[in-house]
């Protein structure tokens, strides 16, 4: 059965860099509409994504992406008691660390990265970039493919985004949620570690699978035909 998807993009590249997963969807029957980040911690800004995203059938984000998604589908779970399929890709549902959360960047890496984006963010948005390629034997190509894709960005949306990676704890959210979830992570993923998984297994909830696939960070962006497969390979069995 062909779904209505909406695929949100990760911080700091716009929506291009998920054009490759979004056409490889749509090549398969699938509806694929994509945007990028919002600010989730903005309740007028959440109610009006959260309006457009009940329309849809599956909800897909890539990291920050996938925190958003998150929310979303919790909103509409609350606001419209319907239940959208979740899937997250290289998505960590707390990416700084807390007491409870602790496989997640610590808040001394964090804060670093953010007063080096105020210092010079286009320096700190290519180093980004670049530990989204890292850890596979491709990094240096990948990279460049990046590259080409990076489109520039508003920096009060990447500073809002920064916030919300920073506040964002969506365990609970997992945890409780009735509705389908399938999250994917990437062994070789220097910003998101693989031991998540565990974590995430680790929650118990309902519907949830979790796995990891051989990849960076990127592997959406760089995988998107072999991630298409396992994506649609799992809609149609919980059809």
């Amino acid at each position: 059965m062909n779904q209505r998807i909406l695929l949100i993009t990760g911080w700091g590249g716009g929506t291009k860099l998920l054009n490759p997963l979004q056409q490889a969807l749509q090549s398969r029957g699938h509806q694929v509409d994509l945007i990028n980040i919002f600010n989730a911690l903005d309740e007028q800004e959440l109610q009006h994504q959260t309006e457009n995203a009940k329309n849809y059938d599956v909800i897909i984000g890539w990291s920050l992406g996938g925190q958003l998604a998150t929310i979303l589908v919790d909103q509409i779970s609350k606001r419209y008691q319907q239940q959208k399929v979740l899937i997250t890709l290289a998505s960590n549902p707390c990416f700084v660390a807390n007491a409870t959360w602790q496989t997640a960047m610590s808040q001394s890496a964090f804060q670093n990265f953010k007063q080096s984006f105020e210092h010079d963010a286009i320096a700190t948005l290519k180093k980004f970039g670049f530990m989204v390629c890292q850890g596979t034997a491709t990094t240096k190509q990948d990279f460049l493919i990046l590259q080409s894709l990076i489109q520039a960005q508003n920096l009060d949306r990447l500073k809002q985004g920064l916030v919300c990676l920073e506040k964002l704890n969506n365990v609970s959210i997992l945890k409780n949620y009735m509705g389908h979830q399938y999250h994917v992570l990437a062994k070789q993923d220097y910003l998101v570690s693989y031991k998540v998984l565990e974590n995430l297994q680790n929650l118990d909830a309902k519907f949830l699978k979790a796995e990891l696939v051989s990849g960076s960070h990127g592997f959406s962006v760089f995988q998107s035909d072999s991630l298409t497969d396992k994506i649609c390979q799992y809609l149609e069995k919980i059809e």
